[in-house]
């Protein structure tokens, strides 16, 4: 039976997850909700489409094409679309807004007033329809992502960023407390798609002007808007509220 936000002890629910295996996050996330989905972009994700599709194949997924995305990662959404044989909601931005930042500012802006505008257009704003949609969401955040953004991720939460006291929604983060580590052993072991850029360097990936390789013991977000302090390394998608 579908939950609603008002119904969870998010503190009780958390204190309970937090000890448990990203499996039985899962499985106790689908089982809450119905109307629930994974977010889908990166390694962290197809590990928990994988956990998610061994409990109920037919699972919801939805990825955010940007209209900048490498090719290799258009060819890894479509790969995973087929080794699952599950069908992924491509969400895309609205194109008189991507028309109308472009016009004003070129294809480029985010290097000389910073990512957030075009991210906003980009991904933000196609997010925020999707999860208008849904009552619930399956997120690969992970603490050490991101030490001065990430690092209090619960595994589970009311999500203020894009719920609404109308719609509340609820967010889950069940790979909270595995590493990056934790994450390649599970891909590595079960046979688990994986973007072939990871095999280039590059770890976090995003759209293409904004995403670098990174070197040898440099954090995996160090490759993400590498022009910017390392504050402001969140696109939007994950805001701390």
């Amino acid at each position: 039976m579908t939950q609603t936000t008002t119904e969870l002890d998010f503190t009780t629910l958390d204190a309970e997850l937090s000890t448990q295996s990203p499996q039985a996050i899962v499985k106790r996330a689908l089982s809450l909700f119905d109307n629930i989905a994974i977010s889908f972009s990166g390694a962290e994700d197809v590990v928990l489409i994988d956990m998610a599709y061994k409990i109920n194949p037919n699972v919801k997924v939805f990825s955010l094409d940007t209209g900048r995305l490498h090719p290799e990662t258009y060819q890894f959404i479509d790969r995973v679309r087929k080794h699952y044989n599950i069908s992924i909601d491509v969400m895309y931005p609205e194109a008189a807004a991507v028309e109308a930042l472009v016009q004003a500012k070129g294809l480029f802006s985010f290097y000389e007033d910073g990512h957030q505008e075009c991210c906003g257009v980009r991904k933000v704003a196609p997010l925020r329809r999707k999860l208008a949609t849904l009552d619930a969401w399956i997120t690969g955040q992970r603490k050490d992502q991101s030490p001065s953004t990430r690092a209090a991720v619960p595994v589970i939460q009311a999500d203020g960023a894009f719920g609404t006291p109308e719609h509340p929604l609820v967010k889950f983060n069940p790979l909270a407390n595995w590493s990056s580590a934790d994450v390649w052993t599970y891909i590595r072991a079960l046979e688990v798609p994986y973007n072939s850029l990871h095999e280039r360097g590059f770890i976090s990936i995003g759209c293409e002007p904004c995403t670098k390789p990174t070197l040898p013991q440099q954090h995996e977000r160090e490759g993400r808007w590498w022009w910017e302090e390392a504050t402001q390394k969140e696109c939007g998608l994950h805001a701390p509220k």
